[in-house]
């Protein structure tokens, strides 16, 4: 089966998302096999968290799923690019449609470059 080569990264590959549509980049994160194979199974996207140790569904709380258009594998299949219907329209835990929501600025400090979409105390309680 063509798969990633997890033995080569300990185990994770880190997973690009990618808007399928606009060619956005969403987020990054890692998938364990166990991630692979489920995002395979169910169409949506899973990962596996290292903060937490465990198997994450994207979405499975926030309901900001994503589902799979389309997988690819790098040269080496030690990367993941994942192609994706982003449902909720936002990637971000923090409540951004993409993780990647800050640009440098010409004077070094962050500026926001993608919307807020949602509101994280909200969705995940306070504190969140």
């Amino acid at each position: 089966m063509f798969k990633p080569d997890f033995e080569k990264g300990g185990g994770l590959v880190p997973a690009i998302a990618q808007d399928a549509a606009t060619g956005e980049v969403l987020m990054l994160a890692y998938m364990n096999e166990a991630a692979w194979e489920k995002t395979l199974e169910t169409g949506e996207v899973h990962y596996y968290s290292r903060s937490r140790n465990k198997l994450w569904h994207k979405g499975g709380t926030s309901g900001h799923t994503q589902k799979v258009k389309s997988i690819r594998l790098d040269c080496d299949r030690d990367a993941v690019v994942v192609l994706i219907e982003q449902i909720g329209g936002a990637a971000c835990h923090e409540g951004y449609r993409s993780c990647f929501f800050r640009e440098v600025g010409k004077d070094g400090e962050p500026v926001l470059c993608s919307p807020k979409v949602f509101d994280p105390e909200k969705v995940y309680g306070p504190g969140a």
